[in-house]
């Protein structure tokens, strides 16, 4: 896409009160629901069931917040959405998947997803099962072959083991694992800290990084700040998803509240409390807009992107 489609895009779907960051979301949300409908298989294609549920999840509503991630930190290092579309849609895919096979009944067997029936329940388990597997190697897919992608061979190979490795038993998987070993047990706020940062940090450190890997290289004391940014928002993310989940509106959520309580899991509320972990969620913050320093101005899209995250109450 050009930039000058780019721009009349915009200006047909940008909704009213676009000048703050709710409206630059709702812009990038509108650009990935296209961008993720032209690169999964048509519906009628067979085998069409497994085609049809794959775009019953992945276009059934979100906040698009990782390729949120991608975006922002692209617009910080000067480069364009068209320039990391594909990465953004590949990070989309396997969160995804992660969703699906988070829903299943072997996992935490939940019927509401994004306010409609999770896709075991609008399908069946096996295909639910199906839906992770193939949305998995289409992210990888997309990060080696996708033309929208103007990376190099090199590039396309570091894009793959940053999301890999986010993705691995040392990230997501990883933290899923543990996530479901320790249901029912008693665990210190170091352990639930290290828990969060593989199952839901890794992805979106990966999601900031691995824009930055398709920018011209970064000074290391640059990369460094990325990182640690990422780091923080990531934890304070998933603690603030917790707080949610104990004071969210199931209307505005789209989902159930009072699961994490239900299945005894370890979180910053179950621990320490509510206001204690409103607390860690305000230092972490302003941990992560410190390591933008570096930046200046020119992170001002990160900086919104953490503000806007950080005090959602959906």
């Amino acid at each position: 896409m050009n930039d000058a489609a780019d721009r009349r895009i915009r200006t047909r779907d940008e909704p009213a009160g676009a000048d703050d960051f709710g409206g630059q979301l709702e812009i990038w949300r509108i650009r990935m629901e296209r961008a993720l409908a032209a690169r999964l298989p048509e519906a009628d294609k067979v085998p069409a069931r497994l085609h049809e549920a794959m775009r019953y999840s992945v276009l059934g509503g979100g906040k698009r917040i990782r390729p949120a991630f991608v975006f922002a930190t692209a617009r910080t290092l000067g480069l364009s959405e068209d320039q990391v579309e594909a990465a953004a849609c590949a990070i989309e895919l396997v969160h995804v998947y992660s969703l699906v096979h988070d829903d299943l009944p072997a996992m935490d067997n939940d019927d509401l997803r994004r306010g409609r029936p999770t896709c075991h329940k609008a399908y069946d388990e096996a295909t639910a099962l199906l839906v992770g597997d193939a949305l998995q190697p289409l992210a990888f897919e997309l990060l080696a072959t996708d033309p929208a992608l103007s990376a190099s061979p090199t590039v396309r190979l570091r894009l793959i083991d940053m999301l890999a490795q986010a993705i691995g038993t040392f990230g997501m998987a990883g933290g899923q694992a543990i996530d479901l070993a320790v249901q029912g047990t008693r665990l210190d706020i170091g352990q639930v800290e290290d828990m969060h940062a593989r199952k839901t940090g890794a992805v979106i450190r990966a999601s900031v990084l691995m824009a930055a890997e398709c920018a011209p290289p970064l000074d290391p004391s640059l990369y460094a700040g990325l990182t640690r940014y990422a780091t923080a928002v990531g934890l304070a993310f998933q603690i603030q998803d917790d707080l949610l989940d104990v004071t969210g509106d199931v209307s505005k959520l789209g989902k159930a509240t009072g699961a994490d309580s239900e299945r005894a899991k370890p979180t910053h509320p179950a621990i320490i409390g509510i206001t204690a972990s409103q607390q860690r969620v305000r230092l972490l913050h302003s941990q992560a807009i410190n390591a933008l320093a570096p930046f200046g101005e020119r992170a001002d899209p990160l900086r919104s992107l953490a503000h806007w995250l950080l005090s959602r109450q959906y």
